[in-house]
This record gives structure tokens, C-alpha cells and sequence, in this order.
């Protein structure tokens, strides 16, 4: 089946507002930029984004926040990006703060199927306990002032090789679209990853129930090594063709550099 679109346009054309989103990356590694800016041009609104973190005040998913068109993040944390932490301490952007190999398990659970599962990442803290802020009322950031909050989860005691040790329940992310970005595709879905940008892509593919790839090299079906594919054309329902200026298109997070001595 060929799954190639022929534009980013089209491919993000049916994603309604208030759509939940899975968004590979992390930091600006191996973002979905062309597909995110897509659907800023489209005026898509009120979304959800499960992603890493929300790019940089003007790259990857910070467009879309600049134009107050994301109403809530689940991501790890919040990096570069000015205007994310504004928003949230502004009391305009809900925000569930999850710990980083949590949020990949979560993602990774809900395309496997696996509606749950147990971690001990977590126990004794609010992560587990409740009543970290997702949302405050935009007058201020102390304890009365929060408006949403985490729920109290459930926790469970398991016999380990080192004994007895208590472990909380975690549920599965599925999301309605998933966007990724691939180094290499083929018409069938199939996608590989170059190094870091490996990262967040194949969890938030295999989460989303329509997911989007964008690829910087196309090619045939038969051409790419089974043994090398991150992602099976399975998890992926539509294929778009970056052009060499879009696919060469990549922007550094934070860039730090030093004198060098004479």
C-alpha cells in the first residue's frame, strides 16, 4: 500500500481542533518541523501535544504555543522554551510534568496494547502522591493558587531480587495523530532514524492512532534493511516526502561554544 501524500498540507488537513497529538523529538533533534508548521497554517486550535518538550520560542512546537493554539502539554520538561514557562506559571497552559522514562513507557504502552503497568519511578513523591500543579489561575504560583492538580495514583507492593519494594501504577498514552520524522522511508511506512533523532519518534509513531511521518529520503519498498527499520510501516498510515532544503532544515537547541587559544 502506498502511504505516500503529497503534501504536509494534506497530511494534517483532517486533524481536528482539540486533537490529542504524540510529537517525536527531543529538544530540536528530530522534530516533525514540516509537519508542525503545516498545521499552523491550517489554524488548527485547542490541541494537546504529548511530546518531550515544546521545541523553542520560535521552532517546532513553540510555534504552535506562540499562537495559543496548544491547550495542554504532557512532556518531561520544559528546556529552552520561554514562552512554555510563561504560559504555564500564567495559568494559560495546562501542563502534566512527567518524569522522562515514564513518558516513553507511556507511549511505548499504548501502541503495544498495554493499557498499564507498574514503575517505581515516582513512589514518595507527588508523582505518586498527588498534587503536583498542572494548572494555576493566573494570579500566582503558591499552593493556593493552582486550579488543577495531579491525582493520587495507585501503588503496589512487589517481591524484587532485592526484596519487597513498592512500585505506582502508570497509564498508557494513545493519541489521535501522531507526527514523527524519519531519516529514511519507504512508500509502505516503514522508517529509520538517524542516531538522537531516534529518540521520542518511534514511541510517539507507535502511540498515535493515524500516524504522520515525514521523511528527508523516500524510497522504494525493498530498499531499506529489515533488520535496520525502527518503526514497521504498521504503526504508520501516511508518508510525506521532505524536499532537500526541508530536509536540511535543522536548528540547534542551545549552542555553546569557547574561545580558542591561540
Amino acid at each position: 500500500m502506498d502511504k505516500v501524500v503529497a503534501s504536509a498540507a494534506e497530511a494534517v488537513a483532517d486533524i481536528p481542533d482539540g486533537a490529542t497529538l504524540s510529537v517525536g523529538g527531543f529538544g530540536l533533534c528530530g522534530i516533525p518541523s514540516v509537519l508542525i508548521e503545516a498545521l499552523l497554517e491550517a489554524g488548527t486550535t485547542d490541541l494537546e501535544a504529548v511530546s518531550n518538550n515544546c521545541g523553542v520560542d520560535d521552532w517546532g512546537l513553540g510555534l504552535l504555543l506562540a499562537q495559543k493554539r496548544i491547550r495542554r502539554m504532557v512532556s518531561s520538561y520544559v528546556g529552552e522554551n520561554k514562552e512554555f514557562a510563561r504560559q504555564y506559571l500564567a495559568g494559560e497552559l495546562e501542563v502534566e510534568l512527567t518524569p522522562q522514562g515514564t513518558l516513553a513507557e507511556r507511549m511505548r504502552a499504548g501502541g503495544t496494547g498495554i493499557a498499564a503497568f507498574f514503575t517505581p519511578t515516582g513512589v514518595g513523591t507527588q508523582v505518586a502522591e498527588g498534587g503536583l500543579p498542572w494548572r494555576y489561575d493566573g494570579v500566582g504560583n503558591g499552593p493556593e493558587n493552582v486550579v488543577v492538580s495531579s491525582p493520587a495514583k495507585q501503588t503496589q507492593v512487589f517481591e524484587t531480587a532485592e526484596g519487597p519494594k513498592e512500585f505506582v501504577l502508570e497509564h498508557a498514552i494513545v493519541s489521535d495523530f501522531g507526527l514523527v520524522r524519519a531519516w529514511k522511508g519507504d512508500r509502505h511506512g516503514n522508517l529509520v532514524y538517524r542516531q538522537s533523532a531516534g529518540n521520542f519518534n518511534n514511541v510517539a509513531a507507535m502511540c498515535g492512532r493515524v500516524t504522520v511521518a515525514e521523511v528527508e529520503e523516500l524510497v522504494e519498498p525493498g530498499e531499506l534493511d529489515p533488520m535496520q527499520i525502527h518503526t514497521p510501516g504498521v504503526f504508520v498510515q501516511r508518508v510525506v516526502a521532505l524536499t532537500a532544503e526541508q530536509a536540511a532544515d535543522k536548528r540547534i537547541e542551545k549552542r555553546t561554544v569557547r574561545e580558542v587559544s591561540a
